[in-house]
């Protein structure tokens, strides 16, 4: 046990049934149907080949994409694939859920086999507008139909979506409730490093700030600002046009009514109040680029039209980005600088994530984007710690329990190990 949740050595699994939520989101690309990425796949592999290795009849749960993530929704059919490849085992896969042939089929799985439900997102209940609007407790999310249909065909539940854990939602957060309980490796792998690395972060410590993933964001700066943990706050991507907004600069006409139509207007004046308090702390890009009929072109901000649409930082604050990292000791990361998958609007993430390989600083990097531009560019090995976690890495950053942490605890307690 650790940090009062079961590991796998406080169960044996032989001849038993485990649901086991795997986080495996990744980018896809939707015209060939194949993952852009596999790190997350990769990641959970360590827990899903001991369960296995160990004779449990092993049930997968993952999601892929959301309501709110639209182009990465997808079945996860591709996923299964991978994870044979990875595992040089049959991962089996069924386009289905809950429903009769899911239950039908964890039931003829034998010790040691594996089989991977569909898309769990592909239920209403385990959408975001559903986490959003109802705020089921966790009892209540006991009572959804993922789990009351899945539960009864289990003996252990156990999860390993460390880069899900903000979420708070039934697949992640109801099974604690009606079943023995258990975190897998990788989740326990990154709750004892980032546990470690934040009770003392090496000085200078720098964040770099990007991606469209915004809300959890502002509530960490926050805190790792007032806390005294961040030295420097580098922003990028959506975070760096909302600051940008919030100090009366122009970003573009297209840029703006992306905030404003996608709901993130409210950050405009949170990002103000931090501005005011912490302005020797946070950093916006100097200048921008944009592309127009294939070609970049870069502007300082007092330069910037309206008809500009920005993609990228400019170069000017990728130099001044990377100085700083240089002289950084501990360096966070969670999104791009801007949409670095754009020919053209790459350069920016391109040298912050190299500035980032060739730091002498203990370096973190979190968030699939993240992820996948490391692997781009080459400089996975490079990173000290990769976080499977995007939201998850921001929100432990905040100081806030997180949702299945919380239930994986509450499931400890109330239903022990078969050791203790």
């Amino acid at each position: 046990m650790k940090f009062g949740i079961n590991t796998l050595d406080d169960f044996k699994v032989n001849g038993k049934t485990v649901i086991c939520r795997i986080d495996i989101n990744q980018p896809i690309d939707r015209e060939t149907g194949k993952l852009r990425d596999t790190s997350r796949i990769m990641a959970c592999v360590p827990t899903i080949e001991e369960l296995s290795e160990k004779g449990a009849k092993l049930v997968l749960l993952a999601h892929q994409g959301s309501d709110i993530e639209y182009e990465n929704f997808w079945t996860l059919m591709p996923h299964a694939q991978v994870l044979s490849d990875h595992l040089n085992k049959k991962v089996d896969f069924i386009p289905d859920v809950c429903g009769p042939a899911a239950i039908q089929k964890i039931k003829d799985l034998g010790n040691g086999e594996i089989l991977l439900l569909d898309n769990v997102r592909f239920m209403s209940e385990e959408q975001t507008i559903f986490e959003r609007q109802l705020k089921l407790s966790h009892e209540e999310q006991a009572k959804t139909i993922v789990v009351r249909r899945l539960a009864p065909t289990a003996d252990i539940y156990v999860c390993d979506a460390f880069a899900a854990a903000h979420r708070d939602q039934p697949s992640l957060c109801g099974f604690e409730e009606v079943l023995p309980t258990a975190m897998g490796r990788l989740f326990e792998k990154e709750y004892c490093i980032l546990s470690e690395l934040m009770q003392n972060p090496k000085h200078p410590c720098t964040f770099v700030l990007g991606g469209a993933k915004i809300a959890d964001a502002f509530l960490m700066m926050n805190s790792v600002l007032a806390a005294g943990v961040a030295d420097h706050i580098l922003t990028g991507g959506l975070a760096a046009n909302i600051f940008l907004v919030a100090l009366g600069k122009e970003i573009g006409r297209e840029s703006l009514d992306f905030i404003r139509t996608s709901g993130y207007e409210e950050y405009i004046a949170k990002a103000k109040e931090l501005y005011e308090r912490f302005s020797d702390r946070i950093l916006v890009p100097v200048d921008l680029a944009q592309i127009r009929e294939n070609t970049r072109s870069e502007a300082k901000l007092n330069d910037i039209t309206a008809k500009f649409f920005a993609v990228d930082i400019g170069k000017d604050t990728a130099e001044l980005y990377t100085s700083i990292i240089a002289s950084s000791e501990t360096v966070f990361v969670n999104g791009p600088m801007g949409k670095f998958e754009t020919e053209g609007a790459e350069y920016g993430t391109l040298k912050v994530w190299q500035a980032i390989a060739e730091s002498k600083a203990f370096t973190v990097v979190g968030g699939g984007d993240s992820i996948t531009a490391a692997a781009k560019y080459n400089v996975t090995d490079k990173i000290d710690y990769i976080c499977t976690g995007g939201g998850a890495l921001i929100r432990f950053l905040s100081g806030k329990m997180l949702p299945a942490v919380e239930a994986l605890r509450h499931g400890t307690e109330k239903f022990g190990s078969q050791f203790g």
